[in-house]
């Protein structure tokens, strides 16, 4: 059962200023990127209740300098819940109370509910408006993913496969996504983590798969390219099937090695051990011997 939770919080700490930067970029010109700490999990579980449940990233930083705290909380992919506009007033509420900070609180909306969701929370009593708690709101699948494909910013390809497109347009959905990671040009570690997110949320039948390899052959040669260097799904796929020549002889000298670099990678970059051990198929013993 994939761990929704742990992939968009792996996505959002990586990369959390080209995060703030696609989609409020207006705040993000206020902040200090070189003040951002992420609070530690025991601090998340305390906020919440005493639950680890869904608050996914707690930064605490500078906005216009001054102490801010950013509270970036998703709603489930498979389910819309009508409490979660006064969930986030609690978990703001509860932060403040704590710390005595601001807080600026998002809300990542996954489902597929095409409604508009609420930006607020609050009550009112006869001549008098009691609370007014707003917070931005993020709900992907009423975002057009043709106005991202442009954008360098692995947020933003990750997040195509999130947003809002129909079945005809999948295939051309995983070729935009392989275009802007070429850009990118960005580390195994990251490279991996924005794969595995992006098909989790936009899976492909293996013909699927066959058929943009084929594209993806057509576009940029067998090999030469950033495209074809990188250890991808794409590069597994053609070692599983046999196929591709020009991949072929740099995937057998260095598929184990590159594996554990990337196992390595993602360590040092603080990721998840569940989340490295699905990416790199190691398991979780062999992750934790590696920390060692």
């Amino acid at each position: 059962m994939t761990d929704h939770d742990a992939l968009y919080k792996e996505l959002l700490r990586t990369f959390f200023q080209d995060f703030m930067e696609l989609f409020f970029p207006e705040t993000a010109l206020l902040m200090d990127f070189t003040e951002v700490e992420f609070l530690s999990e025991e601090v998340v579980v305390d906020i919440a209740g005493g639950k680890k449940s869904r608050l996914d990233v707690l930064v605490k930083t500078r906005l216009k300098h001054e102490q801010t705290f950013i509270l970036v909380h998703q709603e489930p992919q498979a389910y819309y819940q009508e409490e979660f506009p006064e969930r986030m007033f609690i978990y703001a509420a509860r932060l403040y109370e704590k710390y005595r900070l601001r807080v600026l609180p998002i809300a990542i909306i996954s489902h597929s509910r095409q409604a508009a969701e609420p930006e607020g929370f609050g009550w009112e009593v006869p001549g008098l408006e009691v609370l007014r708690f707003r917070y931005h709101r993020l709900q992907l699948r009423k975002l057009n993913w043709r106005n991202y494909v442009h954008s360098v910013n692995p947020v933003a390809a990750a997040l195509l496969s999130s947003m809002g497109y129909n079945e005809e347009e999948k295939l051309r959905l995983k070729l935009e996504f392989i275009r802007m990671m070429a850009q990118l040009q960005l580390d195994p570690a990251r490279m991996e983590l924005l794969a595995v997110f992006f098909d989790t949320y936009l899976p492909l039948t293996k013909e699927e798969e066959q058929q943009v390899w084929q594209e993806v052959k057509q576009i940029y040669g067998v090999g030469g390219t950033e495209v074809m260097e990188w250890k991808t799904h794409f590069e597994r796929y053609a070692k599983e099937e046999g196929k591709e020549e020009g991949l072929r002889e740099g995937i057998e000298q260095g598929i184990e090695k590159g594996k554990l670099q990337v196992a390595r990678h993602m360590l040092a970059e603080r990721l998840d051990p569940a989340l490295i051990a699905k990416v790199t198929g190691f398991s979780l013993d062999e992750i934790n011997r590696m920390q060692q």
